[in-house]
């Protein structure tokens, strides 16, 4: 095997079988409700209540998340169909080594969410060993909190679902009581939680501000919309369905049900944190309307969904793509350490000042992203892909050099149209770069790089798991006949 030919075929990478695939419906929903619990949710239901009315952010919330849990179930049958993760796919409207810049970008800003979210649980930690013990320093507590993470990632998956499987009961309960102790001391400061707003505006200023909710909303997933094949691949999913609906089941629960319900509440909770203390970050919050075991409940709590999150959303991501950068001798277990350094390095604690523009620019650069892969996937290829050339160096997706130029161009478009628009900063991203590159690769790229499942789209040479097939690549020690038989109940435990 050639150098460039392991680095493709990176053990990492690799398609996961449909008896090697391990979270449940329910698992991926409480993955969600970990996920969501964020200092980012709870500043957008803080900004939002500076100008309306808590229904009001709260209705925005739930159309963008439900708008962006479209998308993300869009791009999981990539993982679910084929058993490929976001870098691997990559490679098909980005080419072999193109795929690595996009897929930087997006493994650094994962990396940016892990810092935000373990500085925000760190702060809720030093909370905790303060009430305990007295001490007080957050950065110990950062790093500690850090370690921590990174070592229950690099256990694998598995180790994710069930941590989130103790952790969302603890967190959906814990967070009524929160909602109630908030929604108490606003009352006792005479302002209705459901009225009240500290600069209210009306008319065009109004819809302007919903709108920013709303894309406020999109864009801090726009992450995950665009490398949810990373996790959607370790989805359960039947076999030989052909129904996209019955076969996306476990997705379009997560996304269109536990999103939305999560997102709305716990945005609600940082309206009415505003409201009572005039600060929505919880952990202020909470330290001024709760004391003692109370309060160090309500603050493990915060340690918690940071945790589950963290893992979930932005380190196994991360470590992933890095790791695919990085080639087989930079395994997944590196790649999660590259992650926690990068996290660190951006200082995530002067971040909070600009986090609500910062999610709508990074949610317009992703969104072109987002929707360049469902030109790709959808419109171009029909769902079949030709998976055995991904891992190679000399197959169709090499295109010039290894870079697929019209991908290139309709990022870059995408990109910059969403960042002049920033109120409709994901929309704008996703239409512009689906529709450049579908008109540049239909009618110039692949005319001049013959696509193998555009040019003949056999379902049985180029679907995966809808026909009953588990894509094995040569030259690995994963080789196995295609497709595979009736799997076995038990699989290996699976690894990211």
């Amino acid at each position: 095997m050639s150098k460039k030919q392991s680095y493709l075929k990176s053990p990492d990478l690799l398609p996961i079988s449909e008896k090697d695939r391990k979270i449940t419906p329910l698992g991926y929903s409480f993955m969600w409700v970990g996920m969501v619990v964020v200092l980012a949710t709870f500043a957008i239901g803080g900004a939002g209540v500076m100008s309306l009315p808590l229904p009001m952010v709260i209705l925005a919330t739930v159309i963008g998340s439900l708008a962006i849990g479209l998308f993300i179930s869009l791009t999981a049958d990539i993982g679910i169909e084929h058993g490929l993760s976001f870098p691997v796919y990559m490679r098909a409207p980005f080419g072999t080594i193109g795929t690595h810049i996009p897929s930087i970008v997006r493994g650094l800003a994962a990396s940016m969410w892990f810092g935000i979210n373990t500085y925000f649980g760190s702060t809720a930690m030093n909370g905790i060993l303060n009430i305990l013990f007295g001490f007080d320093n957050w950065f110990v507590c950062f790093l500690i909190f850090a370690v921590l993470q990174l070592i229950n990632t690099a256990l694998g998956i598995k180790a994710v679902e069930r941590f989130a499987d103790l952790a969302a009961p603890v967190i959906i309960l814990i967070s009524c009581w929160m909602y109630v102790s908030l929604s108490d001391t606003a009352a006792s400061q005479g302002r209705d939680i459901w009225s009240w707003a500290e600069n209210p505006v009306t008319g065009g200023a109004a819809f302007t501000a919903f709108l920013v909710v709303i894309f406020s909303n999109m864009g801090f997933w726009a992450t995950l919309s665009a490398d949810i094949p990373s996790i959607s691949r370790f989805m359960k999913a039947p076999k030989n369905e052909k129904s996209w609906m019955k076969r996306n089941k476990s997705s379009l629960i997560g996304n269109l049900v536990a999103l939305p319900l999560t997102q709305a509440f716990m945005v609600a909770i940082g309206g009415v944190a505003y409201i009572a203390v005039m600060n929505y970050d919880p952990v202020i919050a909470l330290q001024e309307a709760a004391s003692g075991f109370i309060l160090g409940i309500l603050l493990l709590m915060i340690v918690l969904a940071q945790w589950s999150t963290n893992i979930s959303a932005n380190i196994v991501p991360a470590a992933t793509i890095f790791s695919n950068v990085g080639g087989p001798k930079f395994p997944f277990w590196a790649g999660v350490v590259a992650a926690g350094i990068a996290g660190t390095i951006v200082q995530p604690w002067n971040l909070f000042g600009v986090i609500i523009p910062v999610l709508l620019f990074v949610g317009g650069i992703l969104s072109a992203i987002v929707g360049i892969l469902v030109a790709d996937y959808y419109f171009l290829r029909k769902r079949r892909v030709n998976v055995p050339d991904l891992y190679e160096s000399t197959g169709q997706f090499r295109y010039m050099n290894g870079v697929n130029v019209a991908g290139f161009i309709a990022w870059v478009v995408g990109a910059v149209a969403s960042y002049f628009v920033p109120s409709y900063s994901f929309l704008v991203g996703f239409l512009v770069g689906a529709g450049v590159y579908y008109v540049l690769a239909k009618y110039w790229w692949f005319a001049k790089y013959k696509q193998a499942e555009i040019e003949d789209p056999d379902d049985n040479k180029y679907l995966g798991l809808s026909v009953g097939r588990d894509w094995t690549i040569e030259g690995t020690e994963a080789e196995s006949p295609v497709p595979t038989p009736t799997p076995s109940s038990e699989g290996p435990s699976i690894t990211a």
